[in-house]
């Protein structure tokens, strides 16, 4: 019962931290750009990136300690909980050292990557910010074991709420020294810093709320194959992960420069808020589903979770989708500047082939619970190289609208089409069912959305009022329909649950 509560309030708190997110984003982000200027925005964020496939070195492992934590936990098997966790601190200590290695292969190279498309002083900051966001990576590995941990413990209420402390915590001491006329360099010692305090947090809830104290029980061959068996493929889907969302940016700043990267990045950062939505249920299931599997849950009691979750997650997602439609351009052109005025192209071309994987981000958990997903990781894994050659070629010829399109027919191929077959061949999931339903909940939305978009283009929208009132009607209106017409029982439980607890405080 505790654990369904947590499962509870860790989702409701995901979509707080969205919500927050997106406010600072909305506030921050066009102060950010304006202050950095769009060159050296795109320098930053071409950075991160770079930095950002290096996370790949966790080999999948973080997922595997919060399955087989959580198969420990419901079998009671205690002593081989502790053994788990205290031989992968001693390989996450490793691949830390390995990642802070290549982090200075990376800094000794960035003049041989970059020097075509930056200018002598964009190369220097580079190498500063690459050698800054190298150590932050690789003090994160050893100390990320807690983090698994505490998701095992379905610890969900405690995670969500320092994720929200820290997501606040970076902008109200960046915005006082960007005023102060610091930029890219003392964003990146900043991100550092929340984050040593954020792991710290985990080792200490960890250490003082779970009694979980990490000791080296001697390294388990057999338990090392087992586990390096499942979590390998999960590393492949995390590069493929890494490929299809960061490939785009280092593309262009290869080709381009640092202008397009920044267009680029503006698109991403709502592609991301995309893909946090639909994360934020089935980011608290995994343990829940590998519990499942464990005690021989059946294909049908599996699929109705994979309905259940998918529906909550595509009325979400389509408020958001149908609404960067009708809204988006204007949106951005006033939140980032005329200058971001592709940004609206690009983010349309990413988010709408993914909306639909996003829903079926469940499959995922399920796929992983069963052990069964070496064919995912297989198939994204031959589609990431195609949207690799795509990119660069489309890239060249059309800039960051070319180099989004090769990512969209990638996923469109691969996740939509390929994996849907896999779910109903292998995994047994009723994906047709599942289509049907929210086929069903989607088909009242269509008119009222077409309507819409007729009146929006015959009076056209000015200024950031106008956005505001359209796009808050539009939300009522959706609302509306949403419950009258397209949500079932359990839906209008869920929501009426959540209104009261609202009306009580």
């Amino acid at each position: 019962m505790n654990d369904s509560k947590e499962r509870k309030k860790g989702a409701i708190l995901s979509y707080v931290s969205i919500i927050v997110t997106t406010i600072i984003q909305l506030i921050y982000t066009p102060f950010l750009i304006r202050k950095l200027g769009q060159s050296e925005y795109g320098l930053y964020s071409l950075v991160q990136s770079i930095i950002g496939y290096l996370t790949v070195l966790d080999l999948g492992f973080g997922n595997a300690i919060i399955v087989y934590t959580a198969k420990y936990r419901a079998q009671k098997k205690y002593d081989e909980e502790k053994k788990l966790h205290g031989m992968f601190f001693l390989i996450f200590c490793i691949i830390g050292i390995v990642a802070a290695v290549i982090g200075l292969v990376l800094y000794f190279n960035v003049n041989n990557l970059f020097e075509k498309t930056m200018t002598s002083e964009e190369l220097r900051k580079a190498k500063i910010m690459m050698l800054i966001l190298t150590f932050n990576l690789a003090i994160t590995f050893p100390f990320s074991i807690y983090a698994s941990i505490i998701s095992a413990y379905e610890k969900f209420t405690y995670q969500k709420l320092l994720s929200i402390v820290s997501t606040i915590l970076k902008p109200l001491i960046m915005i006082p020294l960007l005023l102060f006329g610091y930029k890219a360099i003392t964003m990146s010692i900043v991100i550092t810093v929340v984050n040593i305090i954020v792991l710290l947090s985990n080792y200490l809830y960890c250490k003082n709320k779970l009694d979980i104290k990490i000791k080296f029980h001697g390294f388990d061959k057999v338990l090392f194959k087992t586990i390096f068996t499942y979590s390998f493929f999960i590393f492949l889907s995390v590069i493929v992960d890494k490929v299809n969302w960061s490939v785009d940016q280092f593309v262009l700043g290869a080709v381009s420069g640092t202008i397009a990267v920044s267009v680029y990045s503006v698109a991403s950062q709502i592609n991301t808020l995309f893909i946090n939505l639909s994360t934020a249920i089935s980011g608290v299931l995994l343990p829940k589903m590998s519990k499942m599997v464990s005690k021989n849950a059946t294909s049908d009691e599996l699929t109705a979770e994979f309905i259940k979750v998918g529906r909550i997650q595509w009325l979400i997602i389509f408020l958001a989708i149908s609404g960067l439609v009708l809204f988006g351009k204007e949106f951005i052109i006033l939140w980032a500047g005329d200058d971001y005025l592709m940004s609206y192209y690009v983010a349309i071309i990413l988010t709408i082939p993914i909306s639909l994987p996003l829903i079926q981000n469940l499959g995922i958990s399920i796929m992983q619970a069963k052990n069964k997903f070496k064919f995912k990781a297989i198939a994204t894994s031959v589609m990431a190289i195609v949207n690799v050659i795509s990119s660069i070629f489309l890239a060249k010829k059309y800039g960051p609208v070319g180099s989004a399109a090769g990512t969209a027919i990638s996923l469109i191929v691969c996740n939509v089409v390929i994996i849907n077959i896999y779910y109903y061949k292998v995994i047994n999931l009723n994906v047709i069912k599942f289509w049907k339903s929210i086929l069903k909940m989607t088909i009242p939305f269509i008119i009222p959305v077409a309507c819409i978009l007729v009146i929006k283009y015959i009076t056209s929208l000015t200024g950031i009022i106008s956005v505001i009132v359209y796009g808050s009607t539009y939300t009522l209106i959706y609302i509306i329909i949403a419950y009258k017409l397209s949500i079932n029982k359990y839906e209008k439980d869920l929501f009426n649950g959540f209104m009261k607890k609202l009306k009580l405080r």
